[in-house]
């Protein structure tokens, strides 16, 4: 009598296929990003943001809930030992955890923007240390919480911006870039005018020169013609002289008297 083998691979292949169908039907809890700013510095009796936002994938609802906490950075501080609970936002509203922060801290974030930042008002030295923030989307409930540390310093000790010397110095470079634009068009305009004036002092001056070789053409014809007739010039005149003695043939006889009349010119 033989005894039959279970089928291993048809074991291995239910066993994947469940597992899948497992891993399908069920919603795996994912974790949450949250972040901070590393560090803040107020000056000492002003108001100052916390900021705080969270990635989720999931949709922000009513269930999402946001806690701040603060534990001090001086040992003879009563928030030293370990942080402890100052504010909490759950259902859309806020609630106020240890007193010496009730009337300080106000929630000024929006958890539909995943924004879950606090406004610290009036700053005191005791403020120095750890402010933790936590959120928790459900099902997102895992994530490490945000840390900033807070630094309440004087007025004087905050760092200087060099903002109002950069934007005095742009400022300036503008003007000067403006004045040497007018000045430059100002001497091309001058140089165009003078050049416009010099080109009609040549023209009129031309103008003026160009008649006087005709006077002296003129003047010296005037000198030619005053030396010499008016009339056209004349070759020899030939002038017949008439004898008047009284003879017969006399009427005929005539000697011609020729006198030259040279002209010159």
């Amino acid at each position: 009598m033989e005894i039959k083998r279970p089928n291993t691979t048809c074991k291995c292949i239910l066993l994947t296929g469940f597992t899948l169908c497992m891993l399908l039907v069920s919603n795996p809890t994912s974790a949450i990003d949250i972040h901070a700013d590393p560090e803040v510095m107020m000056e000492n009796g002003t108001s100052g943001i916390l900021r705080c936002t969270f990635r989720s994938n999931e949709v922000v609802s009513t269930a999402t809930t946001v806690t701040w906490s603060f534990q001090s950075n001086q040992p003879d501080n009563q928030f030293f030992k370990a942080p402890y609970v100052i504010f909490y936002f759950s259902n859309g509203k806020g609630f106020h955890g240890q007193a010496e922060f009730k009337d300080r801290v106000q929630f000024v974030g929006d958890i539909n923007k995943r924004d879950a930042s606090i406004q610290l008002s009036s700053a005191q030295f005791s403020d120095n240390g750890t402010y933790l923030c936590d959120v928790k989307n459900p099902p997102d409930v895992q994530g490490t919480q945000a840390r900033t540390e807070l630094r309440v310093v004087l007025r004087e000790s905050l760092p200087q911006s060099n903002t109002p010397i950069i934007v005095g110095a742009v400022c300036g470079a503008l003007f000067v870039l403006v004045l040497i634009a007018v000045a430059a068009c100002f001497v091309m305009r001058m140089l165009h005018n003078r050049h416009d004036y010099e080109g009609c002092t040549s023209l009129e001056s031309v103008s003026s020169q160009a008649p006087q070789p005709r006077k002296k053409v003129e003047s010296s014809r005037e000198g030619s013609r005053s030396t010499s007739p008016s009339g056209p010039l004349q070759g020899p005149v030939i002038y017949a002289q008439l004898d008047h003695s009284g003879s017969k043939n006399s009427f005929h006889k005539m000697e011609p008297v020729v006198y030259a009349d040279i002209r010159k010119n």
